[in-house]
């Protein structure tokens, strides 16, 4: 168990009960009858045995009486991180996933999108996606926005008011021959994008950043691929966008840069293929394009509702694994009907065993797998590990209080289970009702606090 890392912050918070998260070395790890502390900065400052009550009182200055006790069949866990979300496209999800890829994009998509030039759209929209990722555990999310500044930068607002950590993009493309006014020059998609991340990096949020965002390398001409690999090189940034979602995809991604030798060399060549990178999808991706991944740090994000929902294809995530890239999950709403993680948790589960129906050497995800990329996994992908993703002395507390026999929940205990079934069960068959708080940062954002004006 974790010792402690003296501090000069007063407690804010201090929890006795169970605690499980992933180390890079175990999947789960329970943490049975602990105590956890969280400092006034929303740090974890010490994880330690019960025993240590009154020592850690004295030396942290609370009292044994502001201890908060887990009751039975309750723990923590990490926030889990959704590695890929669009915003907007939650205005329509549910709907709509009756085509394939690049026919659903011009269909719905970008006239969906095209909308929130209107602040007063943006502002509904991405209020209620920022409410419902957090209602379901969501503590870190890399949001897509569309290509309006403004309403990117509001977007990034509503998730600082809430309290949520994230990655938010102002999209950029320059061709879109399906809706033309929804689509910038290239010399708008610059200029917008750089005053996009002055703007948002003079906000000064502690848990928003920005994030360049190429759409896909079919909506970008090779100009502003490069334009915006060198924008985020220049500014310490991360990446995000899609990568061999759809087969058709990769095959017009193939006509129309011929130069280059796969669909992850295309990134390559533009300066976008960094250790701050992470690319959706990735269904398609040959070995040696996985190999270039890990040679260069960037990540996967793996949104399987959405995969399976526009026929896409299925990622083979033990492939993507035994490769060592670095791999979350998203829900890729509106691709994905689901804004919940736990979806994409079942999802992902799913597609293993469907790829070892097929193909019976298949080495099968276990959900305590699946639960590592859920948490410290989708934290890796984004390279802020260092800050989040699991219980560990000195990084945020970013957390979920769980129960698994919540009141009128969706799972019913029949047995005294034990902690490692009860978070199977919560993840299998648990929602939105069985979460009871969420925490960021350390700070308290579900139930809400805060209120829209």
């Amino acid at each position: 168990m974790e010792r402690t890392h003296t501090t000069t912050a007063a407690m804010k918070h201090v929890f006795r009960g169970t605690f499980i998260h992933s180390t890079q070395q175990t999947p789960v790890e329970i943490l049975e009858d602990a105590l956890l502390g969280v400092n006034a900065d929303g740090k974890v400052a010490f994880i330690a045995k019960p025993e240590e009550l009154n020592k850690l009182s004295e030396t942290f200055g609370f009292t044994p009486a502001e201890v908060t006790h887990l009751a039975q069949h309750e723990f923590f866990m990490p926030g889990m991180v959704d590695t890929h979300i669009h915003a907007p496209q939650y205005s329509y999800a549910g709907t709509a996933l009756d085509m394939p890829l690049l026919q659903w994009l011009n269909t719905y998509t970008f006239p969906a999108e095209s909308r929130f030039k209107s602040l007063d759209i943006a502002n509904e929209v991405y209020t209620q996606v920022v409410k419902r990722t957090l209602r379901n555990g969501t503590t870190t999310a890399c949001y897509f926005a569309t290509i309006h500044t403004d309403a990117s930068l509001l977007l990034a607002q509503i998730t600082n008011d809430f309290g949520q950590r994230a990655l938010v993009g102002k999209v950029c493309m320059d061709k879109n021959s399906s809706l033309k006014h929804y689509k910038e020059t290239m010399q708008e998609s610059q200029e917008e994008t750089c005053r996009f991340i002055s703007e948002l990096l003079n906000k000064k949020y502690p848990l928003v950043k920005p994030v360049v965002t190429p759409r896909y390398a079919l909506s970008c001409t090779g100009a502003l691929l490069g334009q915006l690999g060198a924008i985020a090189k220049n500014n310490h940034l991360h990446i995000q966008s899609h990568i061999s979602e759809n087969l058709d995809e990769v095959k017009l991604v193939k006509e129309l840069f011929p130069e280059c030798t796969s669909y992850t060399d295309v990134y390559h060549k533009h300066n976008l293929l960094t250790d701050k990178t992470v690319m959706a999808h990735g269904c398609h991706l040959t070995d040696e394009e996985l190999d270039l991944f890990r040679e260069t740090g960037a990540s996967l994000s793996h949104c399987p509702n959405s995969n399976i929902s526009l026929c896409s294809g299925l990622l083979n995530v033990r492939n993507v694994l035994n490769h060592k890239v670095k791999l979350g999950l998203g829900t890729d709403i509106a691709g994905g009907y689901s804004a919940s993680i736990l979806d994409a948790v079942r999802k992902t589960l799913d597609v293993s065993k469907v790829l070892t129906i097929l193909e019976p050497e298949n080495d099968v995800l276990t959900f305590e797998e699946v639960f590592r990329l859920a948490t410290l996994g989708g934290s890796q992908a984004l390279s802020i590990d260092d800050h989040t993703g699991n219980f560990v002395v000195g990084k945020d507390f970013d957390a979920l209080r769980v129960n698994a026999a919540a009141p009128g929940g969706p799972i019913d205990i029949i047995d005294c289970e034990g902690p490692k079934v009860l978070l199977e069960k919560f993840l299998n068959l648990g929602d939105d009702r069985n979460i009871l708080e969420v925490f960021v940062a350390g700070r308290r954002v579900v139930p809400f606090t805060y209120q829209v004006v």
